[in-house]
């Protein structure tokens, strides 16, 4: 099992490897970030690449969801490498249903309904036709319309059939008017008009900007359950617009009660036409569903979500047979208090109970912004932190261009700073480190909440708080690479660390195809001829000095064969960065020999 790290050389540190770890080694920067957002799945991790895809599945930011959205987007600009988990209000803080997040719908006003996932919504039972894909105040924006023809108008010439087409607001959007599908033509007994268009809008243009938007359409959807396209799809309502749009789920109603039989039988092979459709009350032969009753939920400090929430959301990221993630990037919360829950748990998550990741935490945001005393309340907070090499930690908060709003915002730099790291490991590795000039600049800032001088630098980082400074000409810089570990070791640097948590993924990667071998001369050196292979090309990257594999009868002995174990040390070197550089000017007299002087053992 992996072992807490001793304050020893980097060679017993290596006992740290877990030889049953599952996690691979195919990437070494993919992040996790939790937040509040407008839109999107809760509870429910989603891989995003870019900012085009973080404002599709999780909404643009009004105000309030602006910092979340924005540090996002800050880790983005480095790396498409970001996992995001939704979180919203959890019940208790209040009223629970004024104080949670809510899905708009079509039914009636004071019907409350939450969809967290798609699990949500196929395990319930609704009483209502559309509801908003997800919770939030947002959804409110939606408007669907609908249009069928009735039984006896299936004939296009019918006048009032074409007329109705023609005059409904959707038409330019469908190519026909909808009458039989073609499935149905095909099948024995009694067959009605089962078509139906469906369009959804934007009708107050809060997810577009633009009042009345159409957002996706569904031409020639069938009202029958068993209903198929020509190459053996699904073309039944509910199946297509529950599976394929991003913006509403899709109830059935029970059609013989709904609309008799006017919308739709699902003709049975039997001739008798028993099979009723499933589809929606209909009042016409078109209409429109206005969705009504979506709400973000608060709690009663007025924020969108808090501690309990964030450490909820990253309570996700605990199992690493389940998800493979490398950062953990803890928020920014106002109160000390809560900054110190929050990272401390988000520590303990990738330092203590998964092993394999490092978190990036800035200090609590009332510490650094607007505040004539960040130092002293910056190291106030971050002095409460966890001492671990599995947290790194930086000063500041960033300002930043909220485009979507029109105004400049602080956001916690540990996004930006974890960026850093993924831009860092793509173009070199994580054993190097990512501060200073070659790779620490954080792009897209404005300015920082506080840009401390040399003796501030000097007490943050003996406390192992990275500085972030902003040099005039040079850019905003991360100047400093340590972990939060409060004591002497090799593991009080970020590349360290991260030089460890990558080799000992790939070993442990390849470790596993050993498991349930035998114990042999054999197996030991195929074990020894992977391992050694992996690190000469770590160390041909500049990030070992050296190393020794050592898994032969030495550390196999009988008894550690008859535990039906293999043991491997491995002893790493690692490459270490520079933090300080001393530079001797040496004034000599005219005629002076260098070479003499420099072997004459004066000290400089």
């Amino acid at each position: 099992m992996a072992l807490t790290a001793p304050s020893m050389s980097p060679a017993v540190v290596v006992r740290e490897f877990d030889l049953t770890g599952v996690a691979p080694n195919v990437e070494t920067s993919l992040s996790a970030y939790v937040g509040a957002f407008k839109w999107g799945p809760v509870d429910f991790p989603v891989r995003v690449q870019n900012e085009d895809v973080l404002a599709a599945v999780f909404g643009t930011p009004d105000r309030d969801h602006a910092v979340d959205y924005f540090s996002c987007a800050q880790f983005l600009r480095y790396s498409g490498n970001l996992i995001v988990n939704r979180q919203i209000p959890i019940a208790g803080y209040g009223d629970p249903i004024l104080d949670s997040a809510l899905n708009a719908h079509g039914g009636i006003a004071d019907e409350h309904i939450l969809v967290k996932t798609e699990d949500d919504w196929e395990g319930a039972d609704r009483g209502v036709n559309f509801v908003a894909k997800w919770p939030g105040a947002l959804g409110n924006s939606l408007k669907v319309y609908y249009f069928g023809v009735q039984e006896g108008d299936s004939d296009l010439g019918n006048v009032n059939t074409t007329n109705k087409f023609l005059n409904w607001p959707m038409t330019d959007f469908f190519d026909d008017v909808p009458k039989t599908f073609g499935w149905a033509n095909n099948r024995p007994g009694k067959v009605t008009n089962d078509e139906v268009h469906v369009a959804v809008v934007d009708s107050d243009g809060l997810f577009t900007g633009t009042k009345g938007t159409v957002l996706e359409t569904f031409p020639y959807l069938s009202v029958a359950p068993s209903a198929k396209t020509s190459d053996g799809g699904d073309n039944y309502i509910r199946t297509v617009i529950n599976s394929g749009s991003r913006y509403v789920w899709f109830n059935k109603w029970d059609a013989t009660s709904a609309h008799g039989t006017s919308w739709g039988l699902d003709p049975s092979d039997d001739g008798t036409g028993v099979d009723y459709a499933q589809g929606f009350s209909v009042s016409g032969d078109s209409a429109n569903v206005s969705l009504n009753g979506g709400q973000d939920g608060q709690l009663q400090s007025g924020l969108r979500i808090g501690k309990q929430e964030y450490i909820q959301g990253f309570d996700a990221f605990d199992d690493k047979e389940e998800v493979d993630v490398q950062i953990l990037i803890a928020p920014g919360m106002a109160s000390k208090a809560d900054q110190v829950a929050v990272v401390n748990h988000i520590t303990a998550i990738a330092g203590t109970t998964r092993k394999d990741c490092i978190a990036v935490a800035s200090p609590n945001r009332d510490a650094v912004v607007n505040n004539i005393k960040p130092m002293l309340d910056t190291l106030t907070t971050t002095n409460l932190f966890t001492a671990s090499s599995y947290l790194a930690v930086d000063n500041n908060y960033l300002k930043v261009y909220d485009k979507y709003n029109d105004e400049y915002i602080y956001v916690p730099a540990s996004s930006t700073t974890a960026g850093i790291f993924a831009l860092t490991d793509y173009n070199y590795g994580p054993w190097w480190s990512p501060a200073g000039e070659r790779r620490g600049e954080y792009a897209g800032v404005s300015g920082l909440a506080y840009s401390p001088n040399k003796s501030q630098r000097d007490e943050l980082y003996k406390k192992g708080v990275n500085p972030i400074v902003q040099f005039p000409g040079r850019g905003t810089i991360l100047f400093g690479d340590k972990t939060k570990l409060a004591r002497p070791s090799a593991f009080d640097r970020i590349n360290v660390r991260r030089l460890f948590l990558a080799i000992e993924k790939s070993i442990a990667e390849a470790a596993r195809n050993f498991l349930f071998e035998f114990n042999d001369e054999f197996t030991r050196s195929e074990f020894v001829a992977i391992v050694e292979p992996l690190l000469r090309e770590v160390q041909a990257k500049r990030g070992i000095q050296d190393f020794f594999v050592q898994c032969d009868e030495r550390n196999n002995t009988a008894e550690v064969i008859d535990r039906n174990e293999l043991v491997a040390s491995i002893f790493v070197k690692p490459a270490r960065s520079i933090n300080f550089i001393t530079l001797n000017f040496v004034a000599t007299r005219t005629g002076a020999d260098f070479e003499e002087i420099v072997q004459s053992g004066i000290q400089f």
